[in-house]
């Protein structure tokens, strides 16, 4: 008997979420940390190097993930050759770049305004160097189903990130009291914690990654086929531009703190405190994260069933509806939730909700954009996301000289619903799917009753400031009648396009 699609998507999505899950998580629980060890400052330089590594890594991959599942389900391709000459490609421009920035590593930290940190550009490349090969080893696991192997590596990874920051900031500092001087010292450049710590900590743990994926590489037995090469490139690198104004849509806002913040003389303070914000709404990017890596190949090979489009906008539904309780969860908890932050950065929280809500339009389209990575019009992408990164960058260049880090929230959500409404205007036209817009309208209504409701019972009753305990107990039972409804409202959908393929 065929195994029920829904079941193998939500299935995949669970083992694939342990590890996201755990790396969410535990870079979660590091916010308490920073926010407490690191100054306002000192967390702003990390976010700022986080943006240019996250920015990059799109530039380094080339697209070839997408690339590789469209070729490796091709009738015709030899799945092993086409992981073969994508890993090929990308460790060949990654190896030129890892050079220059070791070449020019002081200069370039001078000129961003961290001379004598020139070692911080070198780490920022080998984390790119090797994120970027192990990015299609992870995508050739995700080909595979090996979904347990890729949780493992994943949490391998993350568990080597945890334990080499739990040592630099609790054990280091007093152990370079001791015996300064030292080469750890050296590599860090502060016994005491600084922005380098992160960084180092990331990069100590890509490195482990890469080795474990050793003998995946030499089992793929690497021959260079330039025509393959070339066809690959031709679909990929169309996603890779796109691909890179979406990015940009996500971190373009924290580069441009440093021109165009209101406040000029500490627009790193402003931009630790956002990132902390933002921080707290991680757990929707994780549930967009976790589904994208089961979703993505569970569509291309979805693609030739029958009913394939009916199962896709079922897809949609569910995901909204999840997003939804995610959306409810963070905000009707948000007192607690705050607490992870210093106090220092706890100003920021207001932009919690508008984050939340941008991650869940950001992950619909998602779901509405494989109308062109389906179809082979992946050039429809390019122009989708320069549409929202144009949105992102004048609200944040007009608005964040009085707003500060407002505007870049809301540059997000402005920008995240132009490229959906684009998207799916454009799917209509050229590949249309049965999305049904009034049930996610309602989806959203209902969110918005209970969010409502929530906000106007805290008003009436619980109006001084603190936690109540009375306050949570109703946002509590309000959230379950969300479920409720989502369960009603839902259930039957599935059985709908299980009976239409049978």
């Amino acid at each position: 008997m065929a195994r029920n699609p829904l079941k193998q998507l939500a299935g995949e999505t669970a083992v694939y979420g342990l590890s996201s899950i755990l790396a969410r998580v535990l870079n979660f629980l590091f916010v308490p940390i920073y926010t407490r060890m690191l100054t306002q400052s000192q967390y702003g330089v990390v976010t700022e190097f986080m943006a240019y590594i996250a920015i990059l890594q799109v530039v380094l991959v080339l697209g070839l993930e997408t690339g590789c599942f469209r070729f490796a389900n091709k009738e015709g391709e030899d799945p092993a050759k086409v992981y073969a000459n994508a890993l090929t490609a990308v460790f060949g421009l990654n190896l030129a770049f890892l050079a220059a920035m070791i070449a020019f590593s002081g200069p370039i930290s001078a000129a961003l305004g961290y001379e004598g940190f020139g070692c911080i550009i070198i780490y920022v490349a080998g984390i790119l160097f090797c994120d970027s090969i192990t990015a299609i080893l992870f995508a050739k696991l995700r080909q595979e189903h090996k979904a347990v192997k890729f949780a493992i590596l994943k949490t391998v990874k993350i568990l080597t990130e945890t334990l080499a920051n739990l040592a630099l900031f609790f054990l280091f500092p007093a152990f370079a009291a001791k015996h300064p001087g030292g080469v750890l010292e050296h590599l860090l450049v502060s016994p005491t914690p600084e922005y380098t710590y992160p960084i180092f900590a990331i990069f100590l743990s890509c490195v482990l990654c890469l080795a474990l994926f050793i003998p995946d590489i030499l089992h793929l037995k690497l021959k260079f086929d330039g025509n393959l090469t070339k066809r690959m490139l031709l679909y990929s690198l169309p996603l890779m531009v796109a691909a890179l104004p979406g990015v940009a849509n996500d971190f373009l806002d924290r580069i441009l703190f440093r021109y165009f913040d209101v406040n000029s003389e500490a627009w790193r303070a402003s931009l630790g405190v956002y990132q902390a914000a933002v921080k707290l709404a991680v757990i929707m990017n994780l549930f967009i994260q976790m589904f994208r890596y089961a979703a993505e190949p569970f569509f291309f090979q979805r693609a030739r069933d029958k009913n394939s489009k009916e199962l896709y906008a079922v897809v949609m539904e569910y995901f909204t509806a999840f997003c939804g309780l995610v959306f409810l969860g963070v905000i009707l908890y948000i007192d607690i939730i705050s607490l992870f932050l210093g106090k220092n950065f706890r100003i920021g929280v207001g932009v919690v909700p508008i984050m939340l809500l941008s991650y869940m339009l950001l992950g619909m389209l998602f779901n509405v954009s494989m109308w062109y990575k389906l179809s082979g019009r992946t050039s429809m992408a390019i122009w989708i996301t320069l549409s929202g990164l144009v949105v992102t960058a004048v609200v944040n260049i007009v608005f964040m000289p009085k707003y500060s880090y407002w505007a870049s929230a809301f540059g997000h959500l402005a920008s995240y619903l132009t490229m959906l409404v684009i998207c799916v205007l454009l799917g209509a036209k050229y590949n249309p799917y049965p999305y049904k817009w009034g049930r996610i309208l309602l989806i959203f209504v209902a969110m918005g009753l209970v969010y409502g409701a929530a906000a106007f019972m805290g008003a009436r009753l619980f109006s001084a400031p603190g936690i109540h305990w009375g306050q949570l107990g109703i946002n509590t039972v309000l959230i379950l009648a969300y479920v409720a409804f989502c369960w009603f409202f839902l259930k039957d959908r599935g059985r709908e396009v299980m009976k239409t393929k049978a």
